[in-house]
């Protein structure tokens, strides 16, 4: 077992009970991110506690390693009335090795399951529901038999021989480890984790397969929200990632043939629990149609998804909009966190870039720094050796509402968004955007439907890794003051018609009244044969 936090927080008792006496209404399944980092899917998360008084949450948050997290950085509302807080790479007392048989006949269903997963079709739910049941209980594969047993060795070795083709035996076996040992963290959570009404995964990934393993346990409603594709960004971790060793073969020149069978196997693996999650979870919610339809593509059913765009709180940002200097200040501002996704070194060439024809421009980089520290040192490097150091801040954290005042724009350079919350308070502080052509930045800047559209653009749209593109888009905004009062005004509208939090809450009250009106006697412990 790894290490397990749970605490009560403000309210009812965590104690045990029956879906009727529950400790919240809807338990959040929130992975890296709320209430640990700030920012992003973390701010959202608090927005809709915040927003929905009236609904009893508990907390579920799952990380990697807990050196990895500090203090939580919000503060609980009265409503969240219980939290838990899981590390899945993180053991108190390592387990102790010993020689032990295993139960064949659950390894064989893990086989079964196994074979499902690399068909890429959807597993029966009976067959789901009684691997995820056996998975850490007794007379199935506890963790000790995965790790010690004969059973485990000899189904581990056997996939080896044939399946496996250029990795050593060594890196395919602590694969095999590393993929599956947080699967027994995620077991004991779905079977410890007291009465709730519904639970709602913020994310595919480990939050999603909770999700779905509590769904299999207990049947009550599953509601799952991507704010970006967990999959689709896991793929880009994973392309990068240098601690996989890939084969090299000069002879395969393909990208399909380049890449090496442990990295395909993670990404195979984590295709397949977002493949799970949605097979279980109803309703799949996406920020923007172009994610909806990916969610699609990936294998959720079309008749179960829905778009619910995030909001804000307009008259938060009214107060920004009113400390904004009359001049337009020559300051392109990035707020979130320094990592490669946000391809932070773009937004430092592309001022190098815009220093050179206009002297004056600053760049300023809001955003925590803790994640990947030696990202941060490899761009600060960067912004060091182009010679913006009189031109470029790194602030680390800020309060948005004191950094927006003093932009004359905001700029993203990410290579994957969703729907970001930092375009749209951007938007109601008055400040112009320029973002890469991902997620659904086009349609926040130059407008979604025909009516949207016509207010106008409110900054633009640019390649990924285009600094000079960038450059040239933020020097035709600062230098030309009416097209940027015009961007200005348009991008006040679009929020204000379209982004108002009040919508959003509506939209996910309904969400909820409906899942947990949906909630009967049947809302039982399944009992697996």
């Amino acid at each position: 077992m790894n290490d397990i936090v749970r605490a009560k927080a403000a309210g009812t008792s965590a104690g045990a009970g029956s879906v009727a006496d529950p400790v919240a209404d809807i338990a959040l399944l929130l992975e890296g991110t709320y209430p640990y980092v700030r920012g992003g899917v973390s701010s959202w998360v608090h927005q809709i506690i915040t927003g929905l008084p009236e609904i009893k949450f508990a907390v579920i948050f799952i990380g990697g390693e807990r050196k990895m997290y500090g203090p939580a950085q919000y503060q609980f509302p009265p409503n969240v009335t219980h939290v838990e807080t899981h590390y899945l790479l993180h053991q108190d007392k390592p387990l102790k090795p010993n020689a032990r048989k295993g139960d064949r006949r659950a390894f064989s269903e893990m086989d079964e399951l196994h074979a499902h997963m690399r068909q890429s079709s959807t597993m029966p739910v009976e067959k789901m529901t009684k691997a995820f049941s056996r998975l850490g209980s007794a007379g199935g594969i506890s963790h000790e038999d995965f790790l010690y047993s004969e059973a485990s060795w000899d189904y581990i070795t056997r996939q080896y021989r044939e399946r496996c083709t250029e990795p050593s035996f060594v890196a395919y076996f602590w694969a095999i480890r590393a993929m599956h040992a947080p699967l027994f963290v995620l077991a004991d959570i779905a079977a410890g984790l007291p009465p709730v009404r519904a639970v709602h995964a913020i994310s595919t990934g480990y939050a999603g397969l909770l999700g779905a393993m509590i769904r299999l346990r207990r049947n009550i409603p599953f509601v799952l929200t991507e704010h970006g594709i967990y999959t689709k960004e896991r793929k880009i971790d994973l392309a990068q990632a240098t601690w996989i060793q890939d084969h090299n073969d000069d002879v395969c020149n393909t990208l399909h043939d380049e890449m090496g069978y442990i990295r395909g196997l993670w990404i195979r693996f984590y295709e397949q629990i977002g493949r799970m999650a949605y097979a279980q979870a109803s309703p799949i919610v996406s920020l923007y149609e172009g994610n909806r339809l990916r969610q699609i593509a990936d294998g959720a059913a079309a008749e179960k998804t829905l778009v619910i765009t995030n909001g804000i709180d307009l008259q938060r940002y009214r107060v920004a909009f009113e400390k904004r200097p009359e001049k337009i200040p020559p300051v392109l501002g990035l707020i979130g966190r320094v990592v490669p996704i946000k391809d932070i070194k773009t937004f430092i060439r592309t001022l190098r870039m815009l220093v050179n024809e206009r002297p004056d421009a600053e760049g300023w980089i809001a955003g925590p720094e803790d994640e990947d520290p030696s990202y941060v040192n490899e761009c600060k490097e960067l912004a060091s050796s182009l010679g913006l150091q009189n031109h470029i801040r790194f602030m680390g954290f800020q309060n948005v509402l004191e950094i927006l005042p003093q932009l004359g724009l905001m700029v993203l350079t990410s290579i994957s968004e969703a729907l970001p919350l930092v375009v749209l308070e951007a938007f109601a502080s008055g400040v112009p955007c320029i973002a890469t052509d991902v997620g659904s930045c086009r349609e926040l800047i130059e407008g979604n439907s025909e009516e949207d559209r016509a207010l106008g653009a409110a900054g633009s749209v640019v390649f990924i890794a285009d600094p000079e593109g960038t450059a040239k888009a933020a020097l035709e905004l600062l230098n030309d003051t009416a097209r940027w009062h015009a961007a200005q005004q348009a991008g006040l509208e679009r929020v204000k018609r379209y982004y108002d939090d009040k919508l959003m809450f509506s939209s996910y009250r309904n969400l909820y009244v409906k899942a947990l009106d949906s909630v009967t006697d049947s809302a039982k412990p399944v009992k697996v044969a």
